[in-house]
């Protein structure tokens, strides 16, 4: 069977079983990795629940170059899909190379979807924070600009209340010299990258690189 038509089995056993809340049109946006990985998910959850339904919340972060952004949060436990993508600017519908000029006032971004009751949203800003540097002001690495900014995006005022805090202690645990400069700020469009940048080290046999 081609990657096509286990991509069409796959969004028609989703749709038909209701066992992922998704529309078609963006069911058709993700991956076939993607795909598998939903799939799988909710085939564990209906052995305990008897009925497969995945509660997915969403959680979306900045911290450098998504590549590696992604292939951090997609190596968790709980995490169901990732999307690299586009989100904080005013340019709609961006391509890479909009928002590379950094006239978009985007960042690049990951957009995470999750089972809140195998990883909590305080685990995945743990996470975050813990794997790239929040006092470096658009820079991580060697890359530079505005579109490599530390930042929070929160889809409610509960994640904002959790991201604040988290902020706070580290900033008080004197890890860093630096003050913390991570942004948080409420998502508004978020923006899907092309398929060259999904999964873009997971294509590559890759389970890493330097995101700080």
């Amino acid at each position: 069977m081609d990657n096509e038509t286990r991509k069409q089995q796959l969004i028609k056993t989703l749709l038909q079983k209701g066992i992922y809340k998704k529309g078609a049109k963006q069911l058709y946006m993700l991956t076939l990795n993607e795909l598998e990985n939903i799939y799988v998910r909710s085939e564990k959850i209906n052995t305990i629940t008897g009925n497969g339904v995945v509660k997915v919340e969403q959680a979306t972060f900045a911290a450098g170059c998504f590549w590696g952004v992604e292939a951090l949060f997609q190596q968790l436990n709980g995490v169901i899909s990732t999307t690299a993508g586009f989100t904080g600017g005013e340019t709609i519908n961006p391509t890479y190379e909009d928002v590379y000029s950094e006239l978009t006032g985007h960042a690049e971004s990951v957009q995470v979807e999750y089972d809140p009751s195998l990883i909590s949203y305080e685990e995945l800003v743990e996470v975050f924070f813990e794997n790239h540097n929040p006092t470096s002001l658009n820079k991580q690495g060697e890359d530079i600009g505005t579109r490599y900014r530390s930042a929070i995006f929160f889809h409610s005022n509960e994640q904002a209340e959790i991201a604040l805090i988290a902020k706070e202690n580290l900033e008080r645990s004197g890890r860093f010299k630096k003050p913390v400069v991570t942004q948080i700020v409420p998502i508004t469009s978020f923006y899907r990258a092309d398929e060259y940048h999904q999964s873009y080290l997971a294509k590559r046999g890759q389970s890493s690189c330097k995101i700080s």
